[in-house]
């Protein structure tokens, strides 16, 4: 059993090692394959299990690989813009500074031009960093893409080797970790993706209502930083209120902009709308626990907390629900077998 244990826990180091940098493509295919496994069941008599998976997996990669190549082209104009405007950009930045209290005779000119231009260059490294990252990014789809199929084709099959590996004794806790695990998941994916596309759709709103370019490319921008800890909306609606306020000159523009995007995206919606919605779909965690294991889900994972937080607050709650129960509690007095009465006499 010695060598056994040292060889178990050798092997499992090194394929998490392995596996490190897939990890959240592995879950993201697993996810993704759950939730549309209702379209591969409808697709799969009709077109046979690789079609139907196929079709199923290529309606969701399509339009994400469409709105990134959008995001690219459009982020690249305004990169080769602010390279061939820095003079005129640095200019209105140290105007609007200049109309700041006690920064009138600020002579800050060079600085501002100097992170223009850092910022231009910047820009300009952008199309060849995402060619750089091209490679790592390919691994990653093509462990997403594998993974999704795999679990579309092969859901019964996991399920039913999994279940076979766990003794008889244990199946009232297995299944309630079975429960509690799918009703955080899908209240955890079901409310981020609602309240993620909501915030976007509020920004994008406001973008087109304030006449901001790249309206779209920033809405979404914001839907996908929103699920990286600390990052958020809020770091979409800042920049573009600045942007206002500088290049614009529309003061009550980028107030009510901020005012929108704090009170409302960060505020109501990450804080209270999320956790409400997820509490209420996943039927196992409360209000106050589905917020707990959402934050601090995502500051201790990172992206993987936005499920991973949820998924162990749930485990907890079903081996504590399952402990306390009265199968494994010892018996009551009723239960316990009667003792012969002592002879008073």
């Amino acid at each position: 059993m010695l060598v056994t244990t040292t060889i178990f826990i050798i092997v499992t180091v090194l394929f998490l090692w392995m596996v490190r940098t897939v990890i959240i493509a592995i879950i993201l295919g697993i996810v993704v394959a759950v939730f549309t496994r209702p379209i591969y069941r409808r697709l799969e008599p009709r077109f046979g299990r690789t079609a139907a998976a196929t079709i199923t997996i290529f309606g969701v990669i399509i339009p994400v690989i469409g709105l990134l190549v959008y995001s690219y082209i459009e982020i690249r104009e305004v990169a080769q813009y602010v390279t061939q405007h820095q003079d005129e950009i640095a200019l209105k930045i140290d105007t609007a500074v200049r109309k700041l209290p006690f920064m009138t005779n600020a002579n800050i000119g060079d600085s501002i031009r100097g992170y223009v231009i850092a910022a231009s260059n910047y820009g300009t490294r952008v199309p060849g960093a995402i060619k750089a990252a091209m490679s790592g990014f390919a691994i990653s789809a093509t462990i997403f893409v594998f993974t999704a199929y795999y679990v579309l084709v092969d859901a019964k099959e996991i399920s039913g080797y999994f279940r076979s590996k766990v003794p008889p004794r244990y199946s009232e806790l297995v299944a309630s970790l079975e429960s509690n695990v799918r009703g955080v998941l899908y209240g955890a994916v079901y409310s981020t993706f609602v309240t993620q596309t909501l915030k976007s759709v509020i920004l994008l709103v406001l973008f087109l209502a304030f006449r901001v370019p790249l309206a779209a490319v920033l809405a979404i921008l914001s839907f996908i930083i929103g699920f990286f800890p600390i990052v958020g909306s809020w770091s979409v609606y800042l920049p573009v209120g600045l942007w206002l306020l500088v290049f614009r000159d529309a003061p009550m523009q980028a107030l009510a902009l901020v005012l929108i995007g704090f009170l409302v995206n960060t505020i109501y919606i990450s804080t209270y709308l999320r956790p409400k919605i997820a509490a209420e779909k996943s039927k196992v965690l409360n209000f106050y626990w589905m917020l707990v294991g959402l934050i601090t889900g995502v500051y201790t994972f990172g992206l993987v907390g936005v499920l991973l937080g949820p998924i162990v607050i749930g485990l907890l709650k079903a081996i504590v629900d399952t402990v306390s129960a009265t199968t494994w509690r010892l018996l009551d007095d009723e239960e316990l077998p009667s003792r012969p009465v002592d002879n008073p006499a």
